[in-house]
């Protein structure tokens, strides 16, 4: 509905990405309640974890500050339950580990009962993922995978056929980060997968400033900005302005996609 919504304005979706208790769950909430606020239309929240394989150095001292804090996934859920009043879609981003260290089939039902509405787990291919589409799927619970530019047309129609939501399209191979410049070819890998795909597509990794955003929501159905947001939680923790300046970067992004 979001996308179709947005869509119909000629507009992209803004995703931001934060840490689930970075620096702590009752600032990851006020954080996300700003976000709305500055023009957020989801926000993908991501499951600290202790061996984030697709996630940079910014991304991994924050999910280590916030496994110091020791907050479950009961926790996260109890945030998101809270959050359902605010009737902004919420993505869960985590690995397989501690999916299956909660239960498979009870990680989604949880999902689902707190108010979650789709899960990206980058560690997760699709054709090993039958258990958990099924779970999900039961769940009426988005499944999001990812392609990147050097993924076969094969493979974009295999994650086409199994991604409910949208297809996460990583800029490019690797980690996670703050990148100066987008890949040059980057338009044309999204033109690609749109050519193999009915799914929504929206572009992460790398997107930095508010200027890379408007370039990507030219061809692109939604724009995911993570480390950058990040970096400026880690800046602020202890002074007053954090939640306003998170917003206020949010703000910068909005404005570039909204024509």
């Amino acid at each position: 509905m979001t996308f179709k919504r947005l869509r119909k304005k000629g507009q992209s979706a803004l995703i931001p990405f934060i840490v689930a208790g970075d620096p702590d769950l009752e600032t990851t909430e006020a954080l996300i309640l700003k976000m709305k606020e500055s023009g957020a239309d989801m926000i993908e929240l991501g499951v600290p974890f202790s061996d984030p394989l697709a996630d940079g150095p910014i991304i991994r001292a924050a999910s280590h500050r916030a496994l110091m804090k020791g907050d479950s996934l009961r926790d996260i859920f109890s945030l998101t339950k809270r959050l359902k009043r605010v009737g902004l879609p919420i993505i869960l981003m985590t690995y397989l580990h501690p999916i299956l260290h909660y239960g498979l089939q009870v990680f989604a039902k949880d999902c689902k009962e707190s108010g979650v509405d789709g899960v990206i787990v980058p560690d997760l291919a699709p054709e090993e993922a039958m258990s958990w589409i099924d779970g999900a799927r039961r769940m009426d619970l988005d499944t999001i995978f990812l392609v990147n530019p050097t993924s076969s047309i094969e493979r974009i129609r295999l994650v086409d056929r199994y991604s409910r939501g949208f297809i996460y399209h990583a800029s490019f191979t690797g980690l996670t980060g703050i990148r100066e410049k987008l890949p040059d070819d980057l338009e044309l890998s999204v033109k690609r997968v749109k050519e193999n795909s009915k799914k929504p597509v929206v572009v992460g990794f790398g997107i930095s400033n508010p200027e890379q955003a408007k370039i990507v929501s030219r061809f692109a159905d939604g724009v995911i900005v993570g480390s950058a947001i990040v970096k400026i939680v880690d800046e602020n923790i202890g002074h007053p302005n954090l939640i306003s300046a998170v917003g206020d970067f949010v703000s910068s992004l909005a404005k570039e996609l909204r024509p």
